[in-house]
């Protein structure tokens, strides 16, 4: 399990991720999906 979040996985489950942790989330999924940089979405989530 790699644990590192892609822009299909942000994409796939965008309704999911604003209803149960907003849209300020998804758009910190979205640009973290788009940088170089590897993230997994605990740390996304935890900057909250």
């Amino acid at each position: 399990m790699r644990g590192v979040i892609t822009g299909k996985d942000v994409l796939r489950h965008s309704v999911t991720i604003c209803r149960l942790w907003g849209p300020r989330c998804y758009l910190r999924c979205l640009r973290a999906a788009l940088s170089n940089k590897p993230s997994t979405f605990l740390e996304l989530v935890a900057c909250a």
